[in-house]
């Protein structure tokens, strides 16, 4: 799961925030080293989430299952440098879909074998209609 869909999910009401709800309830959620220091950047200053509270959040979040922190670096074609290893930690980690907002990834629709969908796009899987 990409961090903007995570800080969604973890800060706001919607699509996003109802996606996390299922995903965690059905599903494995795999995150890596650097999906935490992009969620720490983002809450931290788009949404100014006081210290203890991201301390709390980590914390409950690192219980779920982890990606490789390290990972084989990918060549794609993106233009944010700082996606890439975000995005091979999931590729090492055998995520079965990659789910975010940005535009570019979504531009790519897979990497190796793992599909890239939008949240919109996995809710509709996940419910058995299509989109992905």
């Amino acid at each position: 799961m990409y961090t903007n869909v995570l800080a969604s999910g973890l800060m706001d009401h919607g699509l996003c925030h109802d996606l996390l709800d299922r995903i965690l309830i059905e599903h494995t959620v795999l995150l890596g080293a650097p999906v935490y220091e992009a969620l720490h950047r983002i809450l931290t200053s788009k949404f100014r989430v006081p210290a203890e509270l991201w301390h709390q959040l980590e914390s409950g979040l690192r219980a779920f299952e982890h990606a490789p922190s390290v990972a084989t670096p990918l060549d794609v074609p993106i233009p944010d440098p700082d996606d890439i290893p975000i995005l091979a930690c999931a590729v090492a980690a055998k995520a079965d879909v990659f789910v975010t907002g940005d535009k570019a990834l979504l531009d790519l629709c897979k990497v190796e074998d793992m599909p890239i969908l939008s949240p919109r796009q996995l809710w509709q899987k996940l419910s058995g209609l299509g989109g992905g």
